[in-house]
């Protein structure tokens, strides 16, 4: 009884053993194969105008949240896989590169939209300066009207020139302070994304963790069923 108790069990191990040889280099195979599809980063499409900007940027906020949905799908399908590690390497760098290819987009929408504010501020500055000389010179080339008696010349004119560059310095000065303010949210979003990391590679140790004691306990139960 015993003698046959020992054969049985040795059967299966044999069986065990080679259904294992069979479906690894499958398993390599399929998890090398994966690695192809990582999409590659290509050059944000060019902006030419303020509202192919704002178009730009409200499709940038979209496709972030589902970027982070397809992460969190594939993220929750690699832990059911036989190769977690090589899953979620392959999941961490589609995020990383579709965030990353998102985030020019973005730069270069916010970039397009500061010039257009500046020029277009400029400009009117320009404008303004060149209708207040046209007025001065010819209010200069008239000649002056006879008076019954003489009267007190009025004071001259004061240029609105500095009180317009005095509002030009500060708008600058806000949105030098309004870039600080979004510098500071995308430092606190690099933090949350290391918060979200660490928490990822936590659950990717104790998955590990568990295969390998389960490991070790069907060691041992093989060892003593021997």
């Amino acid at each position: 009884m015993k003698a046959d108790f020992v054969t049985d069990t040795r059967t299966r191990l044999r069986t065990l053993a080679g259904a294992l040889a069979v479906a690894l280099p499958a398993a390599l195979l399929t998890a090398c194969a994966s690695q192809d599809v990582v999409p590659h980063e290509v050059p944000p499409p060019p902006v030419t105008s303020v509202a192919q900007a704002d178009q730009q940027l409200a499709a940038v906020a979209r496709e972030r949240a589902a970027i982070e949905a397809r992460f969190a799908e594939r993220e929750r399908v690699c832990y059911d896989k036989f190769f977690v590690n090589n899953c979620l390497d392959e999941a961490k760098e589609r995020r990383r590169s579709a965030l990353a290819a998102q985030r020019a987009i973005e730069i270069q929408a916010e970039r397009f939209k500061r010039q257009a504010i500046v020029e277009e501020r400029d400009r009117n500055l320009a404008e303004a300066e060149r209708r207040f000389k046209e007025q001065e010179a010819r209010l200069a080339q008239e000649p002056p009207k006879p008076a019954p008696e003489p009267a007190p010349l009025p004071p001259p004119r004061k240029s609105t020139v500095p009180a317009r560059m005095a509002e030009h310095n500060a708008r600058l000065r806000a949105e030098q302070q309004a870039e600080a303010a979004n510098a500071a949210k995308r430092a606190q979003n690099v933090r949350d994304y290391e918060a979200r990391k660490a928490e990822s590679e936590e659950r990717q140790r104790k998955v590990a963790q568990r295969k390998a004691e389960k490991a070790a306990k069907a060691a041992k139960e093989a060892k003593e069923a021997k």
